[in-house]
């Protein structure tokens, strides 16, 4: 085992999937900003809450405050240079077309939604918790779209080699080898 060392709490590390998130502006037209700060927690009765962390006063954040509803579009490393466009434009600088991209209505919601994107969760705000400049919004997850060549038999089922997403700690990563399932690796002797 290597040695470790105590560092200063200024590092954050926090490894996540990266997703673009498409709100409606108060005019109808879409607005996607990326957000790495996406996860999931158990909500009781087998049911899942996406967990998502907005920071500062993006427009993405205040629309998400006005209307509660916002599709989460998992961004998949063909899709990188789009995020990062996203990324370093922002809406009080004016449009965001420089860069060409297909977007479609939500099947359930009202949501904008990416085409390029595999994995689509519709959401609709079920409470958020303020801290500081961070909005922390708790969503009951009302659809996902998947792409047609997934076919997960259960929820511990979804081919990452498929939906080959964008990891974001800092910088841009992909993913590496897949090491087997749960109960599938052993300890050595």
């Amino acid at each position: 085992m290597s040695e470790r060392r105590s560092v200063k709490p200024i590092y954050s590390m926090c490894v996540q999937p990266s997703f673009i998130i498409g709100t409606n502006n108060e005019d109808g037209s879409p607005n996607f900003a990326p957000i790495t700060w996406v996860s999931a927690t158990c909500e009781g009765d087998g049911g899942y809450l996406l967990v998502i962390s907005m920071f500062g006063s993006k427009r993405t954040k205040t629309n998400v405050l006005r209307s509660g509803i916002f599709s989460a579009n998992l961004v998949s490393t063909d899709m990188l240079p789009l995020m990062d466009y996203l990324g370093t434009r922002h809406a009080a600088d004016g449009s965001k077309k420089d860069i060409s991209y297909e977007v479609t209505r939500g099947e359930v919601l009202d949501v904008p939604v990416l085409n390029a994107s595999r994995w689509v969760y519709e959401c609709e705000v079920a409470k958020f918790v303020e801290t500081g400049e961070s909005t922390t919004f708790f969503c009951h997850i009302r659809n996902i779209q998947i792409d047609e060549r997934l076919n997960p038999k259960d929820t511990f089922d979804v081919d990452l080699k498929v939906l080959d997403p964008v990891i974001y700690s800092g910088r841009y990563y992909s993913l590496g080898a897949g090491l087997g399932k749960i109960g599938d690796v052993k300890m050595s002797k």
